[in-house]
């Protein structure tokens, strides 16, 4: 990998509140060596952002010198960049996207790391872990109080061909000229398209602060750095507070062509609007890609059907190569939760009534234990059968493209992931349908090596 370095200094400009000696000595690499890997990680990436890699591991290791070193100042704090990608700057200075992320990635994890230690933050209860997500996104001022429900949250993949990204980005114009918001992972592919879209249609709308949320979390984010249309970058601690934020802030939901972490949102999701709890509350959810992805958006349905039936497949609607019908019975949906939560006086800003049961909140590590133990049978309530599943594919992502998961499959081989027939068989027709139609890597790289095997 071909590199270009600078070592620069950077202070934040209104994107961060001053530091503490404490906060600065707890991101120093003496104070806490893991706060400053973490940091360092996540900053690297965003250095890196528009960069064509899709590998945690070949970033970190391209650049091993890079350093950076936070100085705690009178008034404020400022980064010293060692060995910085210099992609990032242009005649000397940093671009400002990329300088504004920086500092909101600074800005997370520090609070991440100090709200921990706070007696108030209970992590043993589902509510409490629900109030800490609440803190961390209030942190992060992407709570707007009395704002129209508008915020619609796109899943998709990252490694998309150009007709389906074409179409995403037509998908977001649509979504742009009704002045919806745009929320995503924040990265390439179907995480960069809606947002480009709406950015041209808010400004033919005269709309000049349009919101374009990312949000990601540490192990994802070196895989997919963030594109810079973002305007308001969130880091949450680990996986399952990233899905909950999706669902908490977002007033509805576009899913797109993707791969297996596509896959693990969409069950997330279902396994949500799936439990009793949530059967009277309305969320709309729209399945949707041009014509030629028509076989891969029937293949996600058929599965969902043969896994979880009927009931699940009631809580989504597909529409295939239909831009304009997608935003439309986006904006009808989003105009049936705005009602609904103005006769059940739930916030606009954060959907507190949604119930989400702690085993959807639970970080899952993708040991090989773990994996091969998941329990994947057809007599489980449907909504912890999502859950499973969507451990399951959360397990492959890693193994994809994770640091810490490639790093696994390396010394210990292939997963194994273990069912009754009835849902390992649609599983693995799924995850072979990704294999053949380019969707677990970047199209063009190596052969895909699987990183799991299924057993039935």
């Amino acid at each position: 990998m071909r590199r270009h370095v600078m070592n620069v200094s950077v202070t934040p400009r209104g994107s961060l509140e001053t530091l503490s000696q404490r906060e600065v000595q707890q991101l120093s690499e003496a104070g806490s060596g893991s706060t400053y890997k973490l940091f360092r990680q996540c900053a690297l990436a965003i250095l890196n952002t528009g960069a064509q890699i899709d590998n945690a591991k070949t970033i970190l290791e391209a650049y091993e010198d890079f350093e950076v070193r936070i100085h705690q100042q009178d008034r404020g704090v400022r980064l010293e960049l060692l060995n910085a990608p210099a992609d990032a700057f242009v005649d000397g200075e940093m671009i400002a996207s990329t300088r504004e992320m920086l500092f909101s990635a600074l800005r997370d994890i520090v609070y991440t790391e100090s709200e921990l230690g706070s007696p108030r933050i209970d992590l043993s209860s589902s509510q409490g872990i629900t109030d800490y997500v609440f803190h961390l996104l209030r942190n992060a001022r992407t709570l707007r109080p009395g704002a129209e429900p508008k915020m619609v949250v796109c899943w998709g993949g990252h490694s998309i061909n150009t007709e389906e990204y074409k179409y995403t980005k037509k998908v977001g114009h649509e979504l742009g000229l009704r002045s919806l918001d745009i929320c995503t992972g924040c990265g390439p592919g179907v995480m960069k398209g809606p947002m480009k879209g709406a950015t041209i249609a808010h400004a033919k709308q005269r709309i000049v602060h349009g919101r374009y949320l990312g949000l990601t979390e540490p192990g994802i984010i070196a895989a997919e750095a963030p594109n810079p249309i973002v305007n308001e970058l969130v880091i949450l601690p680990d996986i399952e507070k990233r899905l909950e934020s999706f669902v908490r802030v977002g007033h509805g939901i576009i899913i797109f062509p993707g791969g297996v972490g596509t896959a693990e949102e969409f069950l997330y999701l279902l396994g949500i609007l799936l439990h009793p709890d949530n059967r009277e509350l309305p969320f709309p959810v729209i399945l949707t890609g041009p014509r030629s992805a028509a076989p891969y958006l029937q293949q996600l349905h058929a599965f969902v059907g043969a896994t979880l039936g009927e009931e699940a497949q009631r809580h989504y609607q597909v529409i295939i190569d239909n831009p304009a019908d997608v935003a439309r019975q986006m904006t009808e949906g989003l105009q049936t939760v705005k009602q609904f939560r103005r006769e059940r006086q739930d916030a606009f800003h954060f959907n507190w009534l949604l119930k989400i049961e702690e085993s959807f909140q639970r970080p899952f590590d993708p040991t090989h234990e773990n994996m091969a133990s998941l329990q994947l049978t057809r007599d489980l309530p449907p909504h912890e059968l999502a859950a499973n599943l969507r451990r399951a594919f959360s397990g492959i992502v890693a193994g994809n493209v994770k640091d810490k998961g490639i790093r696994r499959i390396e010394q210990y081989g292939p997963y194994e992931i273990r069912g009754e027939a009835a849902v390992m068989e649609p599983l693995d027709k799924l995850l072979q349908a990704f294999v053949e139609q380019h969707r677990m890597k970047l199209p063009g790289g190596a052969t895909y090596v699987p990183c799991y095997r299924v057993v039935t």
